[in-house]
């Protein structure tokens, strides 16, 4: 079965952000991913790190005024100072968390502007360039558009055909499973398909996004058919808790994740 890593910024919210990695471990959970660590000390996570245990598994890039509503800055003209300064901000969290993949959000802009489209591609050249001398991945990720409305980066198909002509080998699709089935369905196919491109997997039920027991897909399944394909990378769990976090892993203890 794959390697599960626990969403910090969806679930054990419970607990306040620190307490969370604890938490995890408490929960045999062994990698962590979460959207961004800024409001913190790289040395506070990597103190919880090394003291859990844990495994960093992802986390993104500073993706602007998230409280204004942007959702990323890499595919907005007039932002390419920021793109810059938001991947320096990030190394030192990189350094601490020794995290290997790293997500940067395109934002919303209007994927067919061909201004959007090629400050997309400047952004991911620059940042590729930069993680690259740190030896880290740069994760790109199409998000569906009912739940981020106007994102630039709206299709699987499109972006992994995007990395295949950027052609930079530190420039990897974060394939999240619940985005994919909203935008296009066929998971299975596109699994298959843009595995050799994809080093990180998330997970939610569809449609609430909840815990991945029921529902549209067939999660047990699913983890069968990443082990059929050789996938080695983590699973991160993107979803959001029904109820209380440790009540709704069934699901993990029924995927060897957690002895019951």
């Amino acid at each position: 079965m794959p390697t599960f890593a626990a969403n910090l910024s969806f679930m054990f919210n419970e607990w306040d952000f620190l307490d969370r990695f604890e938490a995890a471990a408490e929960a045999r959970f062994t990698a962590v991913e979460y959207l961004f660590p800024y409001e913190h000390s790289p040395d506070a996570i990597a103190a919880l790190l090394d003291k859990t245990g844990l495994t960093q598994a992802l986390f993104n890039l500073y993706p602007g005024d998230w409280a204004a509503g942007e959702r990323g800055l890499a595919a907005l003209p007039d932002r390419f100072d920021d793109v810059k300064a938001a991947v320096q901000k990030a190394l030192p969290y990189i350094a601490a968390t020794d995290v290997k993949r790293v997500h940067m959000m395109a934002g919303i802009a209007d994927p067919a502007d061909p201004k959007a489209q090629a400050a997309y591609r400047r952004s991911v050249a620059h940042a590729a360039e930069q993680l690259a001398k740190v030896g880290v991945e740069l994760m790109l990720e199409p998000i569906n558009n009912r739940d981020m409305p106007g994102y630039f980066l709206n299709s699987v198909d499109a972006t992994a055909a995007l990395i295949g002509e950027l052609g930079l080998p530190n420039v990897k699709l974060q394939f999240d499973i619940y985005h994919c089935q909203i935008i296009h369905g066929d998971v299975t196919t596109r699994l298959r398909k843009y595995l050799p491109i994809t080093t990180h997997v998330q997970i939610a039920s569809v449609p609430s996004r909840n815990e991945p027991d029921s529902e549209e897909l067939s999660y047990p399944y699913l983890f069968q058919e990443l082990d059929l394909l050789g996938y080695e990378g983590y699973v991160g769990c993107e979803y959001r808790p029904r109820g209380k976090t440790l009540d709704g892993l069934d699901w993990f203890v029924a995927a060897g994740g957690r002895s019951a």
